[in-house]
């Protein structure tokens, strides 16, 4: 039964490029019209027939982590990104569009991250072990979207980059009261307090990230001019002349929207400029993927434009600039899986297989969506008054996308 429902999806979905399925039973059936990308994947036991067919998004990843669906790891993005575009191509069932659908109206009760639970949450997933981060990001521990301000930058320079193109928009000057929300393991705070001149606070709600960012800070020299707390960015009451967030909207679920930029707002120095730089959708709002709710990152959500235009009315602010980034988180989500997959033998001596399964099938379903979906990365750059920053962005490029190259060299 549950081959036949599975069968009848699939000739429904694939409508572009070639998949070939492997049966539990050893037969094979081709689907498509293969007029693009092809891949392969084999099921290896019964009961992932029904799983797929009843929850396709949560049953692939589960049953990649536990062996029922199998691909080569060198395949497995060549699957992921054939589905996710036949996703956006295809035709899914009714019962599935109205599941999401459903999903979509309830994110509200999802994602309730009141402050236990958005630590609760944080824990998940960045107080693993920061020795995984270490294999597979740069070298100053961004987990966050390069700036790839040419395709043929490193990671490390196009993180760099990354940090310079903020700080640029920010228009800082020495002495600056700077507040980073989210502030990851301090390298944002760090090269702004170094290269800057600014004082920065940085909080974060990960015990694993503050330690190892007190310790840079330590390190580097920068203890007077860098502080780093454990706290939500709810509780913080001080003032500050720039606010940095990179990556961490992503984190506060759709209800927070409003207490998000309403608190940025109240922060902000009435001649300040907050830069907020966050994973988003240009199309209508999309409920966050179970697997990834489940396993990767609890209680996270990707706004959408919309979304976070909505919340920013609502406050006292100037939507001083918007720029999209298209093209960059593609590649460095690519450079991040190559890095794990090529610290494989460190990485097996901490975790298990499934865990080695789980992360590679994140890193890989991530770079899809990027690559095959309407999914970028928002700067909202965000001020109260309206002459706070250039009336024009040549002083972001000219002369200083010059100066932007040589400093993430």
């Amino acid at each position: 039964m549950w081959k036949t429902v599975l069968d009848k999806m699939l000739q429904r979905l694939i409508v572009v490029g070639r998949l070939r399925v492997n049966w539990p039973d050893g037969t094979a059936t081709l689907y498509g019209p293969g007029n693009g990308p092809d891949a392969e994947v084999t099921l290896t036991d019964d009961t992932i027939l029904k799983d797929l067919s009843q929850k396709p998004v949560l049953a692939l990843g589960e049953g990649y982590m536990d062996g029922r669906l199998e691909c080569p790891p060198d395949a497995l993005y060549d699957l992921l990104a054939l589905l996710v575009r036949n996703q956006q191509a295809g035709t899914m069932p009714k019962w599935f569009n109205a599941v999401q659908a459903v999903r979509g109206w309830t994110r509200g009760i999802e994602q309730r991250n009141n402050p236990a639970r958005s630590q609760k949450n944080v824990h998940h997933h960045y107080d693993i072990s920061d020795e995984l981060y270490r294999l597979f990001l740069d070298r100053d521990m961004q987990y966050s979207c390069a700036y790839f301000a040419r395709p043929d930058m490193t990671l490390e320079d196009a993180q760099a980059a990354k940090k310079a193109h903020i700080a640029q928009k920010l228009l800082l000057r020495p002495g600056m009261r700077v507040l980073d929300i989210g502030c990851g393991w301090g390298g944002m705070a760090l090269t702004l307090a170094r290269d800057y001149g600014v004082q920065v606070l940085g909080v974060t709600l990960s015990e694993n990230q503050l330690a190892t960012a007190r310790q840079r800070a330590e390190e580097a020299g920068l203890s007077d001019r860098v502080e780093f707390r454990l706290q939500d960015y709810r509780e913080v009451e001080e003032t500050f002349d720039r606010i940095v967030s990179v990556g961490m909207l992503e984190h506060v679920g759709y209800p927070q929207l409003d207490v998000y930029f309403s608190k940025v707002g109240e922060l902000l120095a009435d001649d300040g400029i907050a830069l907020i730089h966050s994973i988003g959708h240009v199309t209508p709002p999309i409920a966050t993927s179970n697997w990834i709710d489940t396993y990767i990152f609890p209680g996270g959500y990707i706004p959408s434009l919309s979304e976070v235009s909505r919340s920013i009315e609502k406050t006292n602010l100037w939507a001083a600039d918007i720029e999209v980034l298209r093209g960059h988180y593609g590649p460095t989500l690519h450079h991040w899986r190559s890095r794990f997959e090529a610290a494989l033998p460190e990485v097996r001596e901490m975790y298990d297989e499934t865990f080695v399964r789980m992360w590679r099938f994140y890193l890989a379903v991530c770079e899809a969506a990027f690559e095959e979906t309407r999914q970028g990365v928002f700067h909202l750059q965000l001020s109260h008054r309206q002459y706070a920053v250039p009336v024009t962005r040549d002083y972001l490029y000219g002369d200083s996308q010059s100066e932007l190259l040589q400093a993430a060299q």
